[in-house]
């Protein structure tokens, strides 16, 4: 089968004519259930284009009074709950989230946070979820991760979304009763490439049911779930532009459902206490009314639902993040060394000041991206990813950072230093609990390619026709000159524009730094526009090249969201003791003066890298040439 251009709703964007098979039927799949809408339209997604327009993210959204109410009285009873009935660490050592504590969050209304009074939910706002979600994640990952998994992915988010009137009378109701979900996509060989999944969902010849066979791995919450949202792919296809294209439907699946079996219970690092493991599914029958939007939608539901899911862990990462200052604060003047608290000599003052700033832009960054996902109206699938890749890496190294802080007692478990008498901060627990933020909802590196995509494709459309397979020379010729008429406007703009003279004064003492975010977002528009000449068809295989830039957009996009929300904050905290000195806008400084440094030196490393060299010797090392470097270690071979 001869492989064609990849087409979406608005024509053809990429073409896969030289690509293999595979190659191009996971891009064939994955590009057909990208949303088509343009989400380079809101401010981050026109930075990659060289256009600054502030005013949509300034002023800052803030709650209104009562919404706020509502998220401080919550979070007010979670946070004595989490306090007086989740010890975390014996969640952790037992593995295991007691059957009164899940009672108690769903007395509570948890695990229906995000289902609508309609249906008999709290019908919280993105805002206060994740501000409950917060709170959560500050005591106990495991039990964050449970919530998030429950209602960021599983059941109560696609039906929110997508499901019919008579899917969300059936299942929503019973979340306020303590009922479980969760989300199985992920198989034993699919990871990021749905073209290979296995699993099966065959229609039966009367068209009532589905028989679901296949297997499905690291299913969170999946060991105990009472109701399932499982992705299969449906055995008719889809012609698209000559090339068949896997049709992956969602499915609502209960667990009385005869044919599940729960094969492995996973143990991980970190989070212990979930409920995570390999369940495989034989002639599970499944009634056809039970397809949400349809045959062939379940990866667009499944992308769709993981744009809101990954907000969670920006909550999650600024929580750790406001634990961990915490911890510095009442560390940094408790302990002293050689006449002077640690706090105060140079080295820790550095520390102390990188997770004060670091948590105020992972908080900037989580409330912004929370109020946007509240308005139906945007597209928050870049901001969405930026958030997770910002706030996921920081949180890690400001973990990282208190630890190193802390010395052998951030290594120490805390049961024991509870046990020898010592404050007992978990922070060995949050170490091992927070890694995994780098890896779920879409890795790092998933994120970066996911960003480059959405950044490239205003180029792509702008060439589209260019790019189309055999193209009449007459259509060619006219495309060519829409396509000069667009970069000779464009092109230009990006060396001499407005940054060159304005000066943002309205935002005082953060006006550098919105000057700098300005010329800088031009900067890495001309950075994107020239790399794409040069590499052409094969740019998307530079993604260290292209991870380069998506970082300094994410980081522009933070610097950005920081400043405007420091303004909104120093409104908001006018009574607050000590503001005069130390305000938000001090905080905003610090970070975005240690922020423009990491932007100069990632702009220094896309001409200033050894990604030959470092090609070769990967080479090297898959094909065994460098196998003397790995004696004299004990290696057991499992191949």
């Amino acid at each position: 089968m001869s492989n064609k251009n990849t087409v979406g709703e608005e024509g053809l964007i990429i073409d896969t004519t030289k690509m293999n098979e595979g190659k191009a039927s996971a891009l064939n799949l994955t590009e057909s259930a990208r949303e088509s809408t343009a989400s380079n339209q809101g401010f981050a997604g026109q930075l990659f284009m060289g256009c600054f327009k502030p005013n949509l993210i300034y002023p800052f959204p803030t709650q209104s009074d009562e919404e706020k109410k509502i998220g401080d009285d919550l979070v007010a009873v979670v946070i004595n709950f989490m306090r007086e009935h989740v010890d975390a660490e014996k969640v952790d050592a037992t593995q295991n989230i007691s059957d009164e504590i899940l009672k108690g969050l769903s007395d509570l209304g948890l695990f229906a946070m995000k289902v609508s009074k309609e249906y008999n939910g709290l019908g919280l706002t993105q805002v206060n979820y994740n501000r409950v979600m917060m709170a959560v994640s500050s005591h106990c990952g495991s039990t964050a991760v449970l919530l998030s998994a429950h209602q960021s992915i599983g059941v109560p988010q696609p039906l929110k979304m997508f499901g019919t009137s008579a899917q969300k009378e059936k299942y929503l109701p019973m979340f306020r009763n303590g009922k479980i979900s969760a989300f199985a996509l992920t198989e034993p060989e699919v990871g990021s490439d749905p073209a290979k999944m296995e699993t099966i969902a065959t229609l039966s010849e009367d068209g009532k049911h589905y028989l679901i066979n296949g297997k499905k791995l690291w299913c969170t919450n999946g060991l105990i779930a009472d109701v399932l949202v499982v992705m299969a792919q449906t055995t008719s296809k889809k012609l698209k532009n000559g090339t068949l294209i896997k049709q992956i439907s969602a499915f609502i699946v209960e667990k009385e459902m005869p044919g599940m079996t729960i094969l492995h219970r996973c143990d991980f690092m970190g989070i212990r206490g979930i409920q995570n493991g390999l369940i495989e599914f034989k002639d599970v029958k499944v009634p056809a009314e039970n397809i949400i939007l349809g045959e062939g939608k379940g990866l667009k539901i499944a992308l769709a639902t993981l744009n809101i899911g990954r907000l969670t862990l920006p909550a999650a990462s600024t929580a750790l993040g406001k634990y961990c200052l915490a911890v510095a604060r009442d560390w940094g003047n408790e302990r002293v060394q050689w006449g002077l608290p640690i706090g105060k000599h140079e080295a820790g003052e550095n520390k102390i000041a990188f997770i004060a700033s670091s948590t105020f832009a992972m908080e900037a960054v989580t409330y912004l991206t929370s109020h946007m996902a509240d308005d139906p109206s945007l597209d928050i699938r870049i901001e969405a990813a930026m958030a997770k890749l910002f706030t996921s890496e920081l949180s890690w190294e400001v973990v990282d950072t208190t630890l190193q802080f802390r010395g052998g007692r951030g290594y120490e478990k805390a049961s024991s230093l509870k046990a020898r008498g010592e404050k007992p901060y978990p922070l060995e627990r949050m170490m091992r609990d927070i890694r995994i933020n780098l890896i779920i909802e879409g890795t790092s590196d998933i994120m970066k390619l996911f960003l480059a995509r959405e950044a490239i494709d205003p180029h792509l459309k702008v060439a589209a026709d260019l790019l189309k397979h055999k193209l009449p020379l007459g259509e060619k010729l006219r495309s060519g000159l829409k396509l000069a008429s667009f970069y000779s406007k464009w092109y230009p703009k990006q060396w001499v524009n407005s940054s060159l003279w304005k000066s943002h004064a309205e935002l005082g003492k953060l006006s550098k730094h919105i000057v700098f975010i300005e010329r800088m977002s031009h900067k890495l528009a001309r950075s994107i526009f020239h790399y794409i000449g040069i590499y052409q068809n094969r740019l998307e295989r530079k993604q260290n090249l292209l991870g380069i830039l998506m970082d300094i957009g994410t980081l522009l996009f933070a610097m950005a969201t920081t400043c405007f929300y420091a303004k909104s904050q120093k409104e908001l905290l006018k009574s607050v003791s000590g503001l005069d000195e130390m305000t938000p806008e001090y905080l905003a400084d610090v970070f975005c003066l240690n922020t423009s440094r990491k932007v100069n030196v990632l702009f220094n490393r896309l001409s200033d890298n050894d990604t030959r060299k470092e090609h070769k010797l990967a080479k090297s090392v898959l094909n065994g040439d460098i196998k003397w470097l790995e004696e004299g270690i004990v290696w057991d071979d499992f191949n």
